[in-house]
């Protein structure tokens, strides 16, 4: 008997967690369960976080939540993004690929393509100490593995892959060799204009950027809706970014 009400104790201790996290997601406007629903299984103070939202924002806000509800220690993140445009794995490895090669940050990384188990050399470092870029796309997931040089090159590499229409997440796994410290306010701020003005569907002229203690702020003027909401997604898109505080004011 008493192995059974630990057991029914456990059980109800799982649902209130759940609970207590689905209410968190209730009161963020950026998810919407409605539409997008989130599915999460909780055990010994993990929480499993399942299904396809409806932006990278609600994704990074989903975890955010979730992780401040009390008794989650820890997060398995199976959450995707439903993608500008579906793609087959193979068109959108194609398509990272591309983004890397052109991009003059990353000229000196080799880079290797995993397609079907088969790797694909296409094109080698310049020295053993520029970097080398794995990638490869399960489902829509894009993986970057291996190392680069600097911190910057990391978040940029990232930025590159989630700018790819099909693209349903980005896990960025590269480790920065030698190792840095966490970048700075005044680098992640830099970094996080740098991709604003890369995006050819953002004027970026207008907008300023603050970074402080990971959270980016953005300031300025848009002139739609639609430009607004893209960069905030592309300042969420930078890794090391906890938050996105998006004061940009459209006017045409």
């Amino acid at each position: 008997m008493p192995s059974k009400q630990r057991r029914v104790s456990g059980d109800v201790r799982k649902d209130e967690v759940i609970r207590a996290v689905r209410a968190a997601f209730e009161r963020e406007p950026r998810i919407n369960l409605h539409t997008h629903p989130i599915t999460g299984t909780f055990d010994s103070g993990t929480l499993t976080l399942e299904g396809e939202v409806e932006h990278v924002a609600a994704k990074k806000l989903a975890m955010s939540a979730a992780i401040a509800v009390p008794g989650v220690h820890g997060i398995i993140d199976r959450l995707h993004v439903v993608p500008a445009e579906r793609m087959g794995d193979g068109a959108v490895l194609d398509a990272v690929r591309d983004a890397l090669l052109e991009e003059e940050a990353l000229r000196d990384c080799g880079i290797t393509l995993l397609r079907k188990g088969t790797r694909e050399s296409v094109r080698v470092p310049r020295t053993p100490a520029s970097g080398h870029i794995l990638v490869s796309v399960s489902d829509g997931v894009v993986l970057l593995d291996d190392h680069v040089s600097s911190l910057a090159q990391k978040q940029l590499a990232g930025v590159l892959a989630w700018w790819v229409p099909g693209s349903r997440d980005v896990v960025n796994g590269m480790a920065v060799e030698p190792p840095v410290a966490a970048t700075s306010d005044r680098d992640l701020a830099k970094l996080v204009r740098y991709v604003l003005e890369k995006d050819r569907l953002i004027k970026a002229d207008a907008i300023r950027v603050e970074a402080r203690h990971a959270v980016v702020t953005l300031h300025g003027d848009v002139p739609t809706e639609a430009q607004r909401e893209m960069a905030e997604f592309d300042a969420w898109y930078v890794f090391g970014v906890d938050r996105v505080e998006n004061r940009l004011r459209v006017r045409p």
